[in-house]
């Protein structure tokens, strides 16, 4: 593995200017393409401290053997550059936000001599036009099959069109008036291109002004007594309508906009676009992606949309290049650095003035929290689906066993996790998974006693010993008993069984810590790890140094789960106990008030939220209290202001 000291450049020598470089391998290919406002500021990031930059990027420096770099003029010409290269090279370690193939499309091929409209799934082609992503293809079936009796162009396939045209009739579609029929000539070439034109500037969103000109067709005919011809029109333009409603306005200004949202941990990211035209939601995009930061003070938002930003509108841009690929306004959820930038590259590309922005009220925040809401669906959905398959289950235990080293696949994994509030309401979580799978019947909280106010190494041991001490005490199975059953109730017994594989959350003292508690209770069989969440190390007791996992090892998504699901079951756990301290204490100044009737109005109101916002009246019908407990309940709760020591999740940390 190349050490990254070995290329990097002389002290002085990188250039304080604006420019794209690239990372090679020891083979010359290219690996990585980045763009910068200063070059010698980041190129220097990538080398100051290896060991502190994310596991990706790690992977990244280790992998090169060698640096370059290009000084331009300005930051739009390193974005257009940066752009170029990353299309030429395709790095391996840059992000390519290439469309998911199983997402339908309206596809019109322009560069066809009588162009066709059809459903199609793959990679974008030159010079054909694109409308969607739809959710389903009978969708955009049912949407064309309305407006073909208003703009009857071609659906054929090339061997259906040829074959019509040599036996000189047309197809059903040609008979019922939903074909124009160029392939026995009723069009020609012009006529036909004119009439998926304006196909193209319907779905575009100019349907306000297509309706507009049928309707005075419609009454012109009508005024010339053509009424078959009049009817005719109604029912396009009823087409029309149907076809426009299956199309929810979200904007009521008629906003052209593509809004952008994220959902990410630390090595994933799953991206959501909803392209609104005329107002209206005319396709939804989504992807999940690797992540790649550049240094740790690197906002993950900001670098998340200036990465997509660059590339996908790049590559929209060389597909349709009449500049409608960009809209005029682009919604993210956080500006880059580089804001004014890319807003003037998407200018160029547009060809008119494009605005990007955060949205921060009204309609267009509401709909920014419902992308945001589909792109943590579609991540939580993309995570299931990994955690579902089985042969990636068994790929997982067969990797964690490999890399560290166990006699068998872990086939039972419990985790540990801590949390506090600046060392207040000390809690932890146990969770379990067998065969990749949560076991949530097995699932255990603990309240840490002894250990609360020296530490999460001291808690992990705590946790650990009581965990483990009624499994090391256990006395040897009977004759003819069942492992692990009770044999007076025929049920699992508590703890009766340890896992294969123990982890912490936590890096080597919490590893460590586990470990020296086990060997004193004299368990043996009970591999242990710790998971540090910042770079995802592996720390194994004892070692100096952590294992790092393959980034693509569904070992570490494994462990990743666990851990995730621990911090989860955790959190959840010390919320209900902060919540209860908070509320016993704001009753505890009411006099006559004692544990039984503090229970009592808690239960009956739900909350102490509501409690507080209930009228002395309100207090005062609840069974046992009376006129003068209600006054003063309320009095206590109205006069009173919420803890500031911990405002709810401002200080709840994963430990």
């Amino acid at each position: 593995m190349p050490d990254p000291s070995t290329y990097r450049p002389a002290t002085g020598t990188i250039p304080d200017a604006p420019g794209v470089y690239k990372f090679r391998d020891p083979t010359t290919r290219v690996i990585y393409v980045g763009k910068a406002k200063s070059l010698r500021s980041r190129l220097n990031s990538y080398f100051a401290d290896v060991s502190a930059l994310h596991p990706r990027t790690r992977q990244m420096v280790t992998t090169a053997g060698s640096v370059e770099w290009t000084v331009v003029g300005t930051e739009v010409e390193a974005l257009q550059l940066e752009y170029n290269w990353i299309k030429e090279f395709d790095p391996r370690f840059n992000v390519r936000y290439r469309d998911d193939k199983t997402y339908p499309v309206l596809a019109v091929t322009l560069n066809e001599e009588y162009p066709r409209l059809h459903v199609y799934r793959g990679p974008r082609k030159k010079g054909v036009r694109y409308f969607g992503p739809y959710a389903h293809a009978w969708a955009i079936r049912e949407t064309l099959d309305l407006l073909l009796r208003v703009f009857p162009a071609r659906t054929c396939s090339a061997g259906v069109f040829k074959r019509h045209g040599q036996i000189g009739r047309p197809c059903l579609l040609g008979y019922i008036d939903k074909c124009s029929a160029p392939c026995v000539d009723r069009v020609d070439a012009e006529e036909h291109r004119e009439i998926v034109d304006e196909f193209c500037d319907f779905l575009s969103g100019k349907t306000d002004h297509m309706v507009r000109r049928l309707e005075k067709q419609m009454a012109e005919a009508s005024e010339a007594w053509e009424f078959e011809r009049a009817a005719r029109l109604r029912d396009d333009i009823g087409a029309l309508r149907r076809a426009m409603e299956k199309q929810a306005v979200v904007l009521g200004d008629g906003t052209d906009a593509d809004v952008v949202a994220f959902a990410f941990d630390d090595l994933e990211a799953a991206v959501q676009v909803f392209h609104v035209r005329g107002g209206r939601v005319r396709g939804q995009r989504g992807w999940v992606v690797d992540r790649l930061e550049e240094g740790k003070d690197v906002n993950p938002v900001t670098a998340l949309v200036d990465q997509f930003l660059s590339q996908f509108y790049g590559d929209q841009a060389a597909i349709e290049t009449d500049g409608a690929a960009v809209p005029r306004e682009v919604l993210v959820p956080e500006l880059p650095d580089d804001a004014d930038t890319i807003a003037d590259w998407l200018t160029g590309l547009r060809g008119s003035r494009v605005a990007l922005r955060v949205p921060q009220r009204g309609d267009k925040r509401a709909l920014m929290e419902t992308v945001e809401r589909n792109a943590k669906e579609s991540f939580t959905q993309h995570k299931l689906r990994r955690a579902g398959d089985l042969t990636a289950r068994s790929a997982a235990l067969q990797e964690l066993q490999d890399h560290l080293g166990l006699d068998t696949a872990p086939l039972r994994v419990e985790c540990v996790d801590i949390s506090h509030t600046q060392g207040s309401d000390v809690v932890a979580s146990l969770v379990v998974f067998e065969d990749g799978l949560a076991r949530k019947s097995e699932y255990r909280r603990f309240a840490i006693r002894e250990a609360a106010t020296e530490g999460d190494v001291a808690a992990i041991a705590e946790v650990t010993r009581r965990r483990f001490a009624k499994y090391a005490g256990e006395p040897a199975e009977t004759p003819g008993a069942r492992p692990g059953i009770d044999p007076e109730t025929g049920k699992p017994k508590r703890f009766a069984y340890p896992p294969n594989l123990y982890v912490v959350d936590g890096a080597g003292p919490q590893a460590d810590a586990a470990a020296e508690v086990l060997s004193q209770l004299g368990v043996t069989d009970v591999a242990v790890v710790g998971l540090a969440k910042r770079l995802e190390e592996v720390w194994l007791p004892g070692d100096p140094d952590p294992a790092i996992l393959p980034r693509t090892s569904e070992a570490l998504f494994l462990l990743q789960r666990v851990r995730d699901e621990a911090h989860r079951f955790a959190i959840a756990y010390h919320r209900q106990k902060r919540s209860k301290r908070l509320t016993a204490s704001a009753l505890d100044d009411v006099p006559g008030l004692g544990q039984t009737r503090k229970a009592v109005l808690i239960k009956h109101f739900g909350s102490l939220k509501r409690l507080r916002a209930a009228s002395v009246e309100e207090i005062e019908s609840v069974p046992g209290i009376g006129p003068g407990t209600a006054r003063a309940v309320h009095t206590a709760l109205a006069g009173g202001t919420r803890d500031q020591t911990a405002p709810d999740g401002a200080q709840e940390r994963r430990q």
